[in-house]
């Protein structure tokens, strides 16, 4: 086997685990791939022993992705208005390559908050308390020492920490709790909506249209309220969705949705609801809608 052709095997190898650092870092497949995709241009120049591809591919997508993320920072008109790209599915137990980028609790919300951190931060989040990656190896991608790789990390982790509630893993659960949702609000039960939407639930509503203002609303009564009064007209056109390994729904045309929606449950209720609205981008696994 000649040395292209066996770069071609190892690295194809890798693009599961390759896909999934990225996604997770820039929150869109279509970036992901073309994060992966410049990995294999790099590693197609590189003349030297690889001793470690993993190791030596994971730290080429992380700077690169470094470099996605402080781009997408330096565009003033972008700044606040990056939309996270769900991944849909209608079965959890789609491809298994595929599922595993909405796994390891990377929800539609937890996206959303990492948004908030700095590059430097969200990689080295990333990369340590997703994938395990060393401080030390991750010092030398985000330019700073280890220790400053270490707050970083720490810094984001707060961050995380105070922008993710706690979430229910049991996919059986989550999915009797959002049908109860969704039933109640096809039928305009308010009564029933706030008996499955927790106390301080809140509604993140992230519309990609610049006329379209962001909304978030707290607490169960407004949340209730809002949806009954905005989205009775939808409801009918909801239907339960996988989102980003969660249990979620689907607004719409299932080709062309008008909206998707994740739900955070746990303690048998929603404690938190994110809608992006005309998403410009929905990566859907096998389906058959």
């Amino acid at each position: 086997m000649d040395r292209p052709e066996w770069l071609a095997r190892e690295f194809e190898e890798q693009r599961p685990h390759l896909r999934a650092v990225a996604y997770r870092m820039l929150g869109s497949l279509t970036e992901a791939d073309d994060a992966v995709q410049e990995s294999w241009l790099r590693l197609e120049r590189t003349d030297g022993t690889i001793d470690d591809f993993r190791a030596w591919l994971t730290t080429v997508v992380g700077r690169i992705c470094l470099d996605m993320l402080r781009a997408r920072r330096a565009r003033p008109d972008e700044v606040g208005r990056w939309v996270p790209e769900p991944i849909v599915s209608d079965d959890p137990a789609d491809d298994p390559e595929e599922q595993a980028l909405a796994a390891d609790s990377i929800s539609l919300a937890l996206l959303v908050v990492l948004e908030r951190l700095k590059p430097a931060e969200r990689v080295a989040f990333v990369l340590h308390d997703v994938f395990g990656m060393p401080f030390e190896e991750i010092a030398p991608i985000v330019g700073r020492s280890t220790i400053a790789t270490r707050q970083l990390a720490s810094r984001a982790r707060r961050t995380v920490r105070g922008g993710t509630p706690p979430a229910e893993s049991d996919i059986r659960v989550q999915r009797r709790v959002v049908d109860a949702f969704l039933a109640a609000s096809r039928s305009g039960d308010f009564a029933a909506l706030l008996e499955v939407l927790d106390p301080d639930v809140v509604f993140h509503v992230e519309a990609v249209r610049r006329s379209v203002p962001s909304v978030t609303v707290t607490g169960a009564q407004p949340v209730a309220e809002r949806i009954l009064s905005r989205g009775s007209p939808l409801a009918p056109l909801a239907r339960p969705a996988m989102v980003n390994g969660s249990v979620g729904a689907i607004v719409g045309d299932p080709q062309h949705p008008i909206a998707v929606v994740a739900f955070t449950v746990a303690n048998d209720r929603i404690v938190s609801i994110d809608l992006v609205a005309n998403p410009p981008s929905v990566r859907r696994l096998h389906t058959d809608g």
